[in-house]
């Protein structure tokens, strides 16, 4: 009975923090400005299944796919004899879903192979990562905070399934012993094979501390896991969904108009415009801070998995230029969070004399070639274009900034309603004969 309540006891103080943070974020993503993406439903589901779920942008780079698609198949199936641990702790009892009895046996099994496929992959991932070096893993953006949290993910992945392998282990020798509590369920082809030879020998009052040790080191960081999750590039683990439904349908390439702007030249070029109802004359253009942007915006700042796959295949960065749409979506994601303490601190926001432009460099917002390339190769459809647009124009039409060949073409197209210099009077003298 006391370990049954301390598990109550640890759950709820698990999922209250957990559900606490959740609802921090969601305040952050909504004071984004309002978008409506409730169209075309049936193609977000479709896009939400094919990218999310079947993951098929993973795919171009088979190796990291097929480790991915592993770690992911693990997380999602795992849990489902997590599922079972959590009623065992609850009600005190030891394996309670064991009468499916043969079903029970193969799902067992398999979830062992899996959570062996998990553990290797992780290992995997982590040469890649500090024994490699893969070149997309060492970028600046990545000092610090972000490095050690990928590694901190990987590791607690290592230490889950090896708790869990451990605990089966013991668990199969005390079934072998016919001890009371310990009945005969499940299959067990990876610790039979890995962990019971070095138990064998263990007295049965060890073996049963030992698989409790671990059945309890399982489960507290599975929740110690779970409210890591919003502080970490990991949180795509369950933002991915429905940022890849969110997505931008738009062919790639389509700019969105300034609605605002828009409504204004309407306004002015034609006499019997009627002012629409309740319409309220923009203060502002483009992107100054994280509260200009789109809530969808604010959330693929918070699904980026850090990847790196958009700087990899950015034509600018690859090319030696400052810009990384990595480092845009980390930028805004760290603002976006700064923003949310100012609020948490003085109940609104207060003036902290930054923006998101104190992040993001105007060297970098005009190494853009708005080629798509980073949208085009993100796993779930992340778009640091927009936000790098919509940034350039408040820098344009809010303090008339633009490096000089670009100041040169508004001059041209102001005067000779062309890019070019020449005056509109001689645009068809490359057709006269010479």
């Amino acid at each position: 009975m006391i370990a049954q309540i301390l598990f109550i006891a640890l759950a709820a103080v698990a999922i209250y923090f957990f559900a606490k943070n959740i609802a921090t974020v969601r305040r952050n993503i909504l004071l984004g400005k309002d978008i409506d993406l409730s169209d075309r439903k049936p193609e977000r589901w479709a896009m939400m299944f094919k990218v999310a779920f079947g993951q098929t942008k993973m795919a171009v780079r088979p190796v990291p796919f097929i480790l991915h698609f592993i770690v992911y198949a693990g997380f999602v199936l795992i849990n489902i004899e997590v599922l079972e641990i959590l009623i065992d702790g609850l009600f005190g009892t030891h394996r309670v879903l064991s009468f499916f009895g043969s079903i029970y046996n193969v799902a067992i099994g398999f979830f062992e192979l899996l959570a062996f496929g998990v553990l290797i992959s992780c290992v995997i991932f982590l040469a890649r990562r500090y024994l490699i070096k893969i070149k997309r893993f060492t970028s600046r953006e990545l000092k610090g905070f972000p490095n050690q949290d990928a590694a901190t993910i990987l590791f607690v992945e290592i230490l889950l399934m090896g708790a869990l392998l451990t605990m089966n282990g013991a668990d199969v020798v005390l079934q072998s012993r016919g001890l009371e509590h310990y009945i005969h369920a499940g299959a067990y082809p990876v610790s039979s094979w890995l962990v019971v030879p070095l138990l064998q020998a263990m007295d049965s009052g060890s073996l049963i501390m030992m698989e409790r040790v671990f059945w309890w080191l399982h489960i507290i960081g599975i929740f110690l896991f779970m409210n890591y999750l919003p502080f970490s590039k990991h949180f795509h683990i369950l933002l991915a969904f429905p940022n890849t439904y969110y997505s931008n349908l738009k062919p790639k390439g389509e700019l969105n108009n300034m609605a605002s702007v828009t409504q204004e030249v309407k306004l002015m070029l034609d006499p019997a415009a009627v002012v629409p109802e309740g319409y309220v004359p923009p203060t502002s253009f483009g992107v100054k801070d994280v509260t200009d942007l789109t809530w969808k915006n604010l959330m693929d700042a918070y699904s980026c998995t850090e990847c790196g796959r958009c700087t990899s295949n950015c034509p600018a960065n690859i090319t030696g230029k400052l810009l990384s749409p990595r480092k845009i979506m980390m930028d805004t994601r760290d603002r976006l969070e700064e923003v949310g303490k100012n609020i948490d601190k003085n109940k609104t926001f207060t003036d902290d004399n930054k923006n998101l432009h104190s992040y993001i460099s105007e060297e970098e917002l005009w190494a853009c070639t708005t080629c798509n390339a980073c949208v085009e190769s993100c796993p779930i459809n992340i778009n640091p274009m927009e936000i790098i647009v919509e940034m350039r124009r408040y820098k344009v039409m809010e303090e008339s900034k633009a490096p000089a060949p670009i100041n040169g073409m508004f001059s041209n197209i102001e005067n000779n309603q062309a890019p070019w210099q020449f005056s509109p009077m001689d645009r068809g003298n490359w057709a006269k004969e010479g």
